[in-house]
């Protein structure tokens, strides 16, 4: 999943699609190809490395076509290869595609059992043969509504058919796709700055509506078929700003990148059909795992509450001690680490200079390290017996929002795979777990989609003196990453606590002027926290709860509600994390601050 553009019109398509994917690479991707019409029907090329690389390939053959398609990926069914890479094709049927189809597996059994031949490792083609196969039976367009009634899954979709070259189908479904329009000329695209340089007006497509381009017009309907009412709008970004994605700051844009970023997390690291976790990726043989008796985790800021999410999740699924340290107090407290022991050091620039210090010490006492990290070749990494690269992209705005939701999908991966390795959680417990990740990206994007209903209630508590949060269990960490959000970007004091040690003093605060955000899952603790809030509004606290429960009593006790999509407790947390960020974005926004660069913040702490 990654970047996507396709373009029918009076230009050569084939310069306009390299152009557009070379627009898209902030995304982040690590192949990339095109299709497009030629005399001999639909020509395909494709490549890993970069666009360039891509752009050299068709550059002695100088090809020009007026329809083609072209896509960046990062992989997540597969490993990173020109048989991964898109566009994918099955006889007459060629497409690109961004998301992840749940159900590729049924699919796909299904198709082979129909004499289909998969060539790659990917989900995706499994969507090539199915559209295929209904064209047996039904003109082009229709072929793929039909077929898309069967994917379970996140999807933008760009279609060629080779005996109509005058024609691209793009569908989607939780995953962007919008339409440019030219003079005599469309585009679609996964954003805007691949065709901005081409044309600012654009018609953004809904879940479930299909669009047809032609060289006469631009057709979208409904799911049902039925033509769908569409404004177009006129983007007035600059370059600069397109450089940003369109979004008015990188901190909303890199909040924006998380379901791609927790996606490229998972790339190539799991077997989600045999309930396994590819522990190559993290560096150690099994036979090493299965003697860690203890593990210690070390952190700072935000990957600090990242680790205190994997501690519950290694407890939980490996039933292994683990403590956490922040990294600063570590090597202070002389530790109790000894040889055999397993030490993850969480740092997102690698170069945490309190985080490489712990990391130092534990080495000094025998344990093994692995690096949890996101920038390929930093000093945390070449120091550690083992990495894992979150792959989560450049993280530019200070306060740090998607490479913390990809370090909680990294120890979400270890705890599963460890315990399954100990023998602590069966195959069948384990590749249901790994089923819900997979969904997790969709869910995301579902959860992003409340954007605007946050803005709103952060209009009305952006003047507040203070915040409290209150979580309980695994949310707790999440609790204290809200409240570290909004005093990183709104300069507003704010406290995250246990919800059950609120009685036990800051319950002394509580009044009018003081919300109070809960977060409020259901879980086993669901009964505990809405105890909680009645706790707060007796005492005339005003609530703001985030749920996963359209149902629950939080609805009736609370003064604001937040509503993000249903998940497992232990990936819960995740979209906690996506509400708890839009509020500290917003008010941060509406008190005028610089989100980006907050005053007295670094991206990357270096010094002790």
């Amino acid at each position: 999943m990654c970047g996507i553009i396709g373009y029918i019109g009076k230009r050569n398509a084939v310069s306009v699609i390299l152009e557009g994917l070379k627009r898209l690479e902030y995304r982040g991707y690590d192949s990339a190809g095109i299709a497009f019409f030629s005399d001999k029907g639909i020509e395909i090329r494709r490549c890993t490395g970069k666009i360039r690389e891509l752009a050299s390939m068709l550059e002695s053959e100088n090809p020009s076509s007026s329809t083609a398609i072209g896509h960046t990926r990062w992989a997540t069914h597969g490993r990173p290869s020109e048989e991964n890479a898109h566009p994918h094709r099955s006889n007459s049927i060629v497409l690109v595609h961004n998301g992840i189809i749940e159900n590729y597996l049924d699919l796909k059994e299904r198709m082979i059992e129909k004499g289909y031949e998969f060539k790659s490792e990917t989900d995706t083609e499994v969507l090539c043969h199915l559209i295929e196969e209904y064209t047996k039976r039904y003109p082009f367009e229709q072929a793929v509504r039909e077929a898309l009634k069967e994917v379970k899954g996140s999807y933008a979709l760009v279609i060629v058919k080779e005996d109509e070259p005058a024609k691209i189908v793009g569908a989607r479904k939780d995953s962007p796709l919008v339409v440019g329009l030219g003079e005599g000329e469309f585009f679609l695209a996964s954003d805007v700055p691949a065709f901005l340089n081409y044309s600012r007006n654009v018609i953004f497509l809904d879940d479930g509506e299909m669009a047809v381009l032609t060289y006469k017009g631009l057709m979208i309907t409904e799911p049902d078929n039925t033509p769908a009412r569409k404004d177009v709008k006129s983007v007035p970004w600059s370059l600069s700003m397109a450089e940003k994605g369109g979004y008015r700051h990188f901190m909303l844009k890199e909040i924006y990148e998380q379901p791609r970023a927790i996606g490229d997390t998972l790339r190539g690291r799991l077997y989600p059909e045999r309930g396994a976790v590819n522990f190559d990726e993290f560096g150690f043989g099994i036979d090493e795992l299965k003697k860690v008796k203890k593990i210690f985790i070390v952190a700072c800021g935000t990957s600090y509450h990242a680790a205190l999410t994997g501690k519950y999740m290694i407890e939980e699924l490996a039933r292994t001690p683990t403590e956490v340290d922040i990294a600063s107090e570590f090597r202070y407290r002389r530790p109790l680490v000894k040889s055999g022991d397993l030490m993850i050091a969480i740092t997102q620039s690698g170069e945490t200079a309190d985080t490489l210090a712990a990391q130092r010490e534990a080495k000094r006492l025998g344990a093994r390290i692995l690096s949890i990290c996101n920038v390929v070749g930093s000093t945390s990494s070449r120091e550690a017996d083992a990495v894992f690269y979150t792959h989560s992209g450049p993280e530019i705005g200070v306060a740090s929002t998607k490479a913390f939701t990809a370090q909680i999908v990294a120890l979400y991966l270890f705890a599963i795979g460890l315990g399954k390795t100990k023998g602590v959680i069966s195959e069948n417990i384990s590749r249901e777990l790994l089923k819900e990740l997979l969904m997790l990206p969709g869910k995301v994007e579902k959860a992003l989609a409340i954007d605007e209903d946050i803005r709103r209630i952060a209009e009305g508590f952006f003047k507040a003196r203070g915040f409290l949060y209150l979580g309980r269990g695994i949310n707790y960490p999440i609790a204290l990453e809200g409240a570290l959000k909004l005093k990183e970007i709104s300069y507003i004091h704010a406290e995250g606590y246990p919800a059950g040690e609120m009685k036990h003093g800051p319950i002394a605060l509580i009044d009018e002027e003081l919300p109070v955000i809960v977060l409020a899952p259901m879980d086993n603790l669901h009964k505990k926290i809405i105890s909680n809030i009645q706790e707060v509004k007796s005492r005339g606290g005003r609530v703001i709860s985030i749920t996963n429960d359209s149902d629950s009593e939080i609805f009736r006790t609370s003064d604001k509600c937040i509503l993000v999509p249903n998940t497992n407790s232990y990936l819960t947390p995740v979209l906690m994390a996506i509400a708890v960020q839009l509020l500290a974005y917003y008010v941060g926004v509406l008190r005028g601050c610089d989100v980006d660069q907050p005053r007295n913040l670094a991206k990357s702490v270096t010094v002790e």
